[in-house]
């Protein structure tokens, strides 16, 4: 059995903690969390015998094998980086860091430790992930050179810790584009980035005046809090000449919101999201094909299971980590040069 805890029990670790009860071969023994009152609630609602308001205290429990981090990303590297020291696996909220030096420091720290450091990054566990990855482990697409992807909000600018640049490191960016800019390099076999090209842009605000339409919020959730950009774009080329296109925003002048991965091959191409479906030609035909698979395929909340199935496994059975700290040290450089070249207005080489 993995002894494990959650530090920050905000929003997103509900998916954590409900994988960790859902998982046969976890004890989910212990919260921390800086707010006090929330803490002690989950816990009590859960049943979790030991919380702590400091990290630290934490960590020094040698009972405790293994943490999950759902705290804000400038703390993700430190805490990640202390519990390894302290003889723990470490799963960490994506992105691994707010920058590129920090990050590449846990790689040393991760190898002496031996321990498990696995990224957050959960669209590549989900079911289709899983399904398009095997067809292009054994060349089904041929080689992909081009992939371009869309995560827009139209009214999604959570607030709180999300929109304070000293706690985020970035907006939709850094929060949401990071889940397509791993998922479609993960996917086109993980190539070398050689140059980056970007915008971002700061125009609407978080537009809190609308009404009539609901959005996710930070539990912290502060209006009056806003200093990261609302929509950022991006051309990232890589090394075999293949290139991806991003769009990513917190609220634009959009009719709807959107989510859509799509990646091109010289023998096939597949569209990821919203609804997967394969493109290929056989006998001088193009056919559009919808592979069969569970009907929940877009249940954010299973691929969250199979995140967490995946770190208990790597952590208590030695399975191999599709997410290790080097992918995020990798993208992490990937997120930095697109705000660089934004800010100085000039491709960034890499």
């Amino acid at each position: 059995m993995l002894n494990v805890g959650v530090v920050g029990v905000g929003s997103i670790s509900q998916f954590h903690i409900d994988a960790y009860l859902n998982n046969p071969e976890v004890n989910l023994v212990a919260f921390c969390d800086i707010n006090e009152s929330r803490l002690k609630e989950k816990a009590r609602k859960l049943g979790v015998s030991k919380t702590f308001t400091n990290y630290q205290d934490l960590l020094n429990d040698a009972t405790i094998d293994a943490i999950s981090i759902c705290t804000w990303n400038n703390t993700h590297a430190e805490i990640a980086k202390q519990a390894l020291l302290k003889g723990k696996h470490v799963l960490v909220e994506k992105p691994l860091s707010m920058d590129v030096a920090t990050a590449e420091e846990l790689v040393d720290v991760q190898k002496q430790s031996g321990k498990v450091l696995q990224v957050g990054f959960v669209r590549r566990h989900a079911e289709k992930s899983k399904v398009v990855k095997s067809f292009v482990d054994n060349g089904g697409f041929g080689d992909f050179y081009y992939a371009k992807a869309s995560y827009l909000r139209r009214l999604g600018n959570p607030g709180g810790w999300f929109s304070d640049i000293n706690k985020s490191g970035g907006g939709p960016l850094i929060d949401l584009g990071v889940h397509m800019v791993d998922l479609c390099w993960y996917l086109m076999g993980k190539p070398k980035p050689i140059s980056v090209t970007g915008n971002t842009y700061k125009r609407l605000g978080n537009r809190s005046h609308i009404k009539n339409l609901s959005f996710y919020q930070a539990s912290d959730y502060d209006p009056n809090v806003n200093d990261v950009e609302d929509l950022a774009n991006a051309l990232i080329r890589f090394e075999n000449g293949a290139s991806m296109f991003l769009e990513t925003s917190f609220t634009l002048h959009a009719s709807k919101d959107e989510t859509k991965v799509t990646l091109f091959g010289d023998k096939g191409g597949v569209e990821v999201e919203p609804d997967l479906t394969f493109v290929t030609e056989e006998n001088n035909t193009i056919l559009n094909t919808v592979p069969q698979i569970d009907q929940d395929i877009n249940d954010f909340g299973r691929n969250f299971q199979n995140q967490i199935n995946h770190f208990v496994d790597c952590c208590l059975h030695g399975k191999e980590n599709i997410a290790p700290v080097q992918d995020g040290v990798a993208v992490m450089k990937i997120l930095k040069a697109i705000y660089q070249s934004a800010e100085e207005n000039r491709e960034i080489y890499l």
